[in-house]
Protein backbone atom coordinates (compact mmCIF):
# COMPACT_ATOMS: atom_id res chain seq x y z
CA UNK A 1 0.00 0.00 0.00
CA UNK A 2 1.22 3.48 -0.49
CA UNK A 3 0.02 7.02 0.71
CA UNK A 4 2.13 9.67 -1.36
CA UNK A 5 1.46 12.89 -2.72
CA UNK A 6 3.43 14.78 -4.76
CA UNK A 7 2.76 18.98 -5.80
CA UNK A 8 4.38 21.57 -7.57
CA UNK A 9 2.47 25.05 -7.08
CA UNK A 10 2.75 28.41 -5.22
CA UNK A 11 2.26 29.95 -1.90
CA UNK A 12 -1.14 31.56 -1.19
CA UNK A 13 0.28 33.80 1.67
CA UNK A 14 3.52 34.04 3.75
CA UNK A 15 3.97 31.47 5.84
CA UNK A 16 3.98 31.80 9.31
CA UNK A 17 5.98 29.47 11.86
CA UNK A 18 4.72 28.48 15.27
CA UNK A 19 6.40 26.39 18.13
CA UNK A 20 4.60 24.13 20.40
CA UNK A 21 5.60 24.62 24.38
CA UNK A 22 7.77 21.29 23.70
CA UNK A 23 9.61 23.24 21.26
CA UNK A 24 8.08 21.49 17.94
CA UNK A 25 7.97 23.90 14.78
CA UNK A 26 4.68 23.90 13.07
CA UNK A 27 3.58 25.48 9.26
CA UNK A 28 0.28 25.60 7.88
CA UNK A 29 -0.08 26.82 4.62
CA UNK A 30 -1.75 26.54 1.01
CA UNK A 31 -0.83 25.57 -2.23
CA UNK A 32 -2.22 26.81 -5.18
CA UNK A 33 -1.56 23.70 -8.07
CA UNK A 34 -3.04 24.50 -11.31
CA UNK A 35 -5.26 21.86 -13.38
CA UNK A 36 -3.79 21.18 -16.43
CA UNK A 37 -6.96 21.33 -18.49
CA UNK A 38 -9.50 23.95 -19.29
CA UNK A 39 -12.76 23.39 -17.88
CA UNK A 40 -16.13 24.34 -20.12
CA UNK A 41 -15.59 27.78 -19.81
CA UNK A 42 -12.06 27.57 -21.50
CA UNK A 43 -10.47 28.52 -18.41
CA UNK A 44 -8.01 26.56 -16.40
CA UNK A 45 -8.99 25.54 -12.62
CA UNK A 46 -6.36 26.01 -9.36
CA UNK A 47 -6.73 23.61 -6.27
CA UNK A 48 -5.75 25.02 -3.01
CA UNK A 49 -4.11 22.56 -1.15
CA UNK A 50 -4.05 22.28 2.91
CA UNK A 51 0.16 21.61 3.74
CA UNK A 52 1.54 20.77 6.76
CA UNK A 53 4.77 20.51 7.68
CA UNK A 54 6.69 20.52 11.16
CA UNK A 55 9.99 20.75 12.81
CA UNK A 56 13.14 21.29 10.05
CA UNK A 57 11.10 21.62 7.23
CA UNK A 58 8.78 23.84 8.78
CA UNK A 59 11.39 26.35 9.59
CA UNK A 60 13.33 26.38 6.67
CA UNK A 61 10.38 26.69 4.63
CA UNK A 62 9.22 29.74 7.07
CA UNK A 63 12.58 31.27 6.82
CA UNK A 64 13.44 30.91 2.58
CA UNK A 65 9.80 30.95 1.29
CA UNK A 66 6.95 33.72 0.47
CA UNK A 67 3.45 34.48 -0.70
CA UNK A 68 3.92 33.32 -4.64
CA UNK A 69 7.11 31.71 -4.46
CA UNK A 70 6.53 28.46 -6.29
CA UNK A 71 8.16 24.93 -4.32
CA UNK A 72 7.46 20.93 -5.05
CA UNK A 73 5.92 18.99 -2.15
CA UNK A 74 6.74 15.74 -1.29
CA UNK A 75 4.15 13.51 1.86
CA UNK A 76 1.25 11.72 2.36
CA UNK A 77 -2.20 12.69 2.88
CA UNK A 78 -3.87 12.65 6.37
CA UNK A 79 -7.37 13.46 7.78
CA UNK A 80 -8.07 14.95 10.89
CA UNK A 81 -11.41 14.15 12.48
CA UNK A 82 -12.95 16.36 15.50
CA UNK A 83 -15.80 17.04 17.29
CA UNK A 84 -16.87 20.68 18.44
CA UNK A 85 -18.83 22.12 21.32
CA UNK A 86 -22.03 21.00 19.87
CA UNK A 87 -21.29 17.84 18.75
CA UNK A 88 -20.97 18.52 15.14
CA UNK A 89 -18.11 16.25 13.26
CA UNK A 90 -15.34 18.31 11.71
CA UNK A 91 -13.66 17.00 9.03
CA UNK A 92 -10.14 18.06 7.67
CA UNK A 93 -7.83 16.50 5.07
CA UNK A 94 -3.96 18.03 4.56
CA UNK A 95 -1.44 16.97 3.02
CA UNK A 96 1.65 16.17 6.16
CA UNK A 97 5.26 17.13 4.14
CA UNK A 98 8.42 15.07 4.35
CA UNK A 99 10.10 17.26 1.74
CA UNK A 100 10.37 20.26 0.43
CA UNK A 101 12.04 21.79 -2.94
CA UNK A 102 12.67 25.51 -3.24
CA UNK A 103 11.80 26.20 -7.10
CA UNK A 104 12.00 29.29 -7.34
CA UNK A 105 14.54 32.59 -5.24
CA UNK A 106 14.51 36.28 -5.90
CA UNK A 107 16.15 37.28 -8.51
CA UNK A 108 18.20 40.00 -5.84
CA UNK A 109 19.57 36.89 -4.01
CA UNK A 110 21.10 35.38 -6.96
CA UNK A 111 22.58 38.55 -8.53
CA UNK A 112 24.20 38.77 -4.71
CA UNK A 113 24.97 35.03 -4.91
CA UNK A 114 26.90 35.93 -8.14
CA UNK A 115 28.22 39.31 -7.27
CA UNK A 116 30.06 37.61 -4.00
CA UNK A 117 31.39 35.04 -6.83
CA UNK A 118 33.07 37.63 -8.82
CA UNK A 119 34.68 39.34 -6.03
CA UNK A 120 35.92 36.54 -4.39
CA UNK A 121 37.66 35.77 -7.74
CA UNK A 122 38.58 39.20 -8.14
CA UNK A 123 40.25 39.13 -4.80
CA UNK A 124 41.80 35.41 -5.30
CA UNK A 125 43.49 37.60 -8.34
CA UNK A 126 44.72 40.31 -6.83
CA UNK A 127 46.70 37.70 -4.51
CA UNK A 128 48.10 35.62 -6.87
CA UNK A 129 49.26 39.31 -8.72
CA UNK A 130 51.07 40.28 -5.34
CA UNK A 131 52.96 37.10 -5.12
CA UNK A 132 56.78 36.74 -5.30
CA UNK A 133 58.07 33.90 -6.69
CA UNK A 134 61.74 33.58 -7.26
CA UNK A 135 63.65 30.53 -9.16
CA UNK A 136 64.76 29.36 -5.78
CA UNK A 137 61.57 28.79 -4.58
CA UNK A 138 60.66 26.11 -8.16
CA UNK A 139 60.98 22.50 -7.18
CA UNK A 140 62.40 21.56 -10.68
Amino acid sequence: MMNQVILIGRITKDIELRHFENGNAVINFSLAVPRDYKNSNGEYETDFIDIQATNKIAELTAEYCKKGDLISVRGRLEKKVWTDKEDKKHYETYVRCDKVSFLSTKKEEIDNKQDQYYNSIKTEENATNSIEIEDSDLPF
